[in-house]
Formats: structure tokens, C-alpha cells, sequence
């Protein structure tokens, strides 16, 4: 197997579930940190910023730097300011979404926006959703960080970004724009910054929605490890396979 510049590792399902870490994923990152390679870390997950995301891997021994953190939230960010440039937002989500629009100076209203962004809120209720469908109806630009159904943790599985997303579409009628994995967005922002070549990176990930489509819609190379949602059984039956499989990431090793 060939050495990569740039392993771009998803974080639920990948390096952790929850708020515990997958041993052989530390290990192989440790691994690679040794080596002189620093990993890049590409979440859909759109709650944390890059500071707390930073701070939850270093609990789990995995020491990085924020700039090598990118989230979903700071894709979306990024994508309204440059396709929306001057509208005002109105958001649902965490501190990580709104510290994104705000890096990106956009101004959040709670009145009628131009554009609405919907990330990921573990406080989600029948309000947030009501108003958020009426702002759709009212004209708003519809973007989701991402469009995930369900994410594991250290219980099972858990409803993802993209069921909410998936409701306000079906009572709208109009489908969200989304950011995140398996769109290229992110992985586009992350060559961008940090100047890499394609031949050179390697999309990490246990989703094959997400992960792997993410990878292969940018035109690198793809990694499937078998801890998270999609089981390495089902993802040899598809139609686009990833470049590699592997049942955990010390077999990489």
C-alpha cells in the first residue's frame, strides 16, 4: 500500500463512537504522527468548532492542531459566503455553526432570512422545525451542513443531521443544499488549503455514504474501515468501490 502526504480520517465511526475512542484507529494515527505524517481530520458533524473538536481528540491521546480540523459547519460557512455573498442567515445549531458564520462575517437574524442553514442540534424542537419550514416556504436558500441520517455513538445509532434536513424537505417541498461528505466541498477546501495534490491524499472513513462517496466524487483515493455504519459485506456489493477495505485500521499497519 502506497504512503499518503494527506490520511483525511472521519471522526464518528472512524477514530471514535461517542465520546469513546476506537483503539486501532489511536494507534495507526500515533503511527503515522511518527512517522512525520500529520493527519487531517474531516467531520460532518457540525456541532463542535475547531477548538472542541481539537480538545475531545487530545482527551482521546490524539494531539493535532485545529487547522488540520475541518467540520462541516465551517464548509457551510464558507459556501455562503462565497455563492451569498451580504445575505443574512438565520441558523439552526451549536456553537461550532454559529462560530463559522461568524468567522465568515455573515450576519445571523432571527428574522426572515436570505439564506437558512440547518446543522446538526441536539436541542431540536417542534419550534426550531415549524419556523424553520415556514422561513423556507417565505423564500430562504436552503443549505444543511451535511446529510447524514444517523451517526453511531457508544449506544448505537443515533438520528443524524440529515433526518432533520429530510423533514423540513418533505413538509417544503424544496431539498436542501448540503455541504458535507459525500459532497466534495470539504475535501476541495482542505487541498485548497493546505496546497495538496490529489495523487497525495486518502479520504479515511466507516460511512460509504459519506466517507467513501466523499472520496471518490473528489477523485482520491478511498479507505473503508468496517468499526461504524456501513459493514465491509455490503460495501464490497457496490457499484463504486472504495480503493481499499480494511476490518480495522491496524490491519492498514
Amino acid at each position: 500500500m502506497k504512503a499518503y502526504k494527506a490520511y483525511c480520517f472521519d471522526l464518528d465511526g472512524t477514530v471514535y463512537k461517542g465520546s469513546e475512542p476506537i483503539p486501532s484507529a489511536v494507534t495507526f494515527i500515533h503511527e503515522l504522527q511518527k512517522n512525520g505524517v500529520e493527519p487531517f481530520f474531516v467531520t460532518n458533524n457540525a456541532r463542535m468548532t475547531q477548538r472542541q473538536a481539537q480538545q475531545k481528540l487530545q482527551k482521546m491521546g490524539i494531539v493535532t492542531s485545529e487547522a488540520h480540523i475541518l467540520t462541516s459547519a465551517i464548509a457551510a460557512a464558507k459556501y455562503v459566503s462565497k455563492h451569498y455573498p451580504n445575505a443574512t442567515v438565520q441558523m439552526i445549531g451549536e456553537e461550532g455553526l454559529k462560530a463559522a458564520l461568524l468567522a465568515e462575517n455573515i450576519r445571523i437574524t432571527k428574522e426572515q432570512p436570505d439564506v437558512l442553514v440547518q446543522g446538526i442540534d441536539l436541542e431540536i424542537n417542534y419550534s426550531k422545525i415549524e419556523n424553520a419550514c415556514y422561513v423556507v416556504q417565505n423564500g430562504a436558500q436552503f443549505i444543511a451542513t451535511n446529510g447524514d441520517l444517523k451517526f453511531p455513538n457508544e449506544k448505537g445509532f443515533a438520528p443524524g443531521n440529515g433526518s432533520i434536513a429530510e423533514l423540513i424537505h418533505t413538509v417544503t417541498g424544496v431539498a436542501p443544499t448540503y455541504i458535507g461528505k459525500p459532497q466534495p466541498h470539504m475535501l476541495a477546501i482542505l487541498q485548497q488549503l493546505h496546497g495538496l495534490e490529489k495523487e497525495d491524499m486518502l479520504m479515511i472513513g466507516d460511512n460509504y455514504d459519506t466517507d467513501i462517496l466523499a472520496g471518490i466524487n473528489f477523485g482520491i483515493d478511498t479507505l473503508h474501515v468496517n468499526t461504524g455504519v456501513t459493514p465491509t459485506d455490503l460495501v464490497l456489493k457496490k457499484a463504486q468501490k472504495p480503493t481499499f477495505t480494511v476490518n480495522s485500521l491496524l490491519d492498514w499497519l
